[in-house]
């Protein structure tokens, strides 16, 4: 039926008008295919799934039934381009349509997925991510800070861990928006107020679960960075496990969920308590060994056995002293005779070395009127004066003849 065809003045009920979308939307589309990006992907308990598909303009809900959700070939998740087949439908008692998918396959990344692994590129390349830059969370914290919602789910999940786990452990809320227009600013306004004023030991920055786009505040560029600054050992508990954000790279411990961040950041009071017993019983006892070791040890100094102990100290001294006086003119008469012998050696090389011992023998040394020692025949001439040095005395000459 078009709708050109019907009257100008009929009235309609509401199910008159929803049958004909109805009849018109399901005998006009019975196969239909679609492609769009998964949104709040939500699988049923009874092994039906329901997800929105979107675009940049527009949204439509879908449903995959049991039967034909078993049939798919991967595992979709939110952000997944996929191209959808089936046929639409209309849910009168909502007023609702929707395509009821058969068959599913993937159609290309989504465009939120693709616009976070971008940045997540980014944001690792300028070592934001590096493991050895993440602290330590302290032992025994004194107060809990939490970046979230006031109303939500995960401060009253954070809360009851808390309770249960040490009841007297403080806990400061920093409220901020965790979704939508504003959130990434509040929530990077909350962890610098934390770190600015030091509220806490421990800072939890997370909310509860939701859709990729309820979640993208906490990959927001900024409060990546925020939770990278900040002073204060940082814990990122986004959704639920299967639901991620790019704080929780940044941040120093990742939680699966809200709850787990508690369990990691509170310790257990009972533990706490027992660690404390083992320690005061550890110190009890090494203190009494001490105790019964240093009295035992003082029992045994008496008079007699200290002096015992003293003269077995003062025994060896005394007879290595006399040992060694008895010793000290033998070895410094032996020392004298080396130093004798060693004189001696010194002066006969001294005496064989001196130019007077070689003229004792029958040399002599030839100078000429300069002084200069005369060493070879050629040097001189016929009537040069010669100056002849032998052992004793001295005698000048002229140069007769040369050969």
């Amino acid at each position: 039926m078009n709708a050109a065809d019907l009257p100008q003045n009929i009235v309609f009920s509401v199910s008159q008008i929803t049958d004909l979308i109805k009849e018109i939307l399901e005998t006009s589309f019975r196969t239909i295919t679609i492609e769009g990006e998964i949104s709040n992907w939500r699988p049923s308990a009874a092994g039906h799934i329901y997800f929105t598909l979107k675009d940049n303009n527009a949204q439509i809900k879908a449903v995959i039934f049991r039967g034909a959700a078993m049939r798919l070939n991967f595992r979709p998740k939110d952000g997944d381009k996929v191209r959808c087949t089936g046929s639409l439908s209309v849910y009168a008692p909502q007023g609702n349509y929707q395509i009821i998918v058969n068959t599913m396959e993937i159609a290309g990344a989504g465009n939120i997925l693709q616009m976070l692994e971008e940045r997540k590129r980014k944001l690792a390349a300028e070592g934001l991510f590096d493991e050895n830059r993440k602290k330590p969370l302290p032992p025994f914290p004194r107060t809990i800070g939490v970046v979230t919602s006031p109303t939500g789910a995960a401060i009253r999940d954070i809360l009851n861990v808390t309770k249960r786990r040490n009841p007297g452990m403080n806990i400061i809320v920093l409220p901020a928006i965790v979704q939508g227009e504003g959130a990434a600013q509040t929530i990077c306004k909350m962890i610098e107020i934390a770190n600015f004023y030091q509220l806490c030991d421990v800072l939890i920055v997370g909310r509860g679960g939701g859709s990729l786009e309820d979640l993208l505040p906490f990959s927001e560029e900024s409060v990546v960075r925020a939770v990278a600054a900040s002073r204060i050992p940082t814990i990122s508990a986004v959704g639920h496990e299967i639901d991620w954000a790019l704080c929780d790279y940044s941040a120093d411990r990742r939680a699966p969920t809200p709850s787990a961040a508690a369990e990691m950041a509170v310790p257990l009071l009972v533990d706490i308590k027992q660690d404390l017993a083992d320690y005061k019983s550890s110190l009890y006892e090494s203190i009494k060994q001490r105790t019964e070791k240093t009295r035992l040890l003082v029992r045994s100094f008496n008079p007699e056995s200290l002096e015992v102990r003293f003269r077995n100290i003062q025994q060896p001294l005394l007879n290595r002293f006399a040992a060694a006086r008895e010793a000290l003119p033998q070895n410094l008469q032996d020392k004298i005779r080396d130093l004798r012998v060693r004189i001696a050696q010194s002066r006969t090389v001294l005496e064989n070395a001196s130019p007077q011992t070689i003229f004792d023998r029958g040399y002599s040394m030839v100078t000429d009127a300069n002084g200069k020692v005369v060493r070879d025949a050629t040097t001189v001439t016929v009537d040069d004066k010669l100056f002849i040095t032998p052992a004793h005395g001295k005698i000048t000459a002229n140069v007769v003849q040369i050969e």
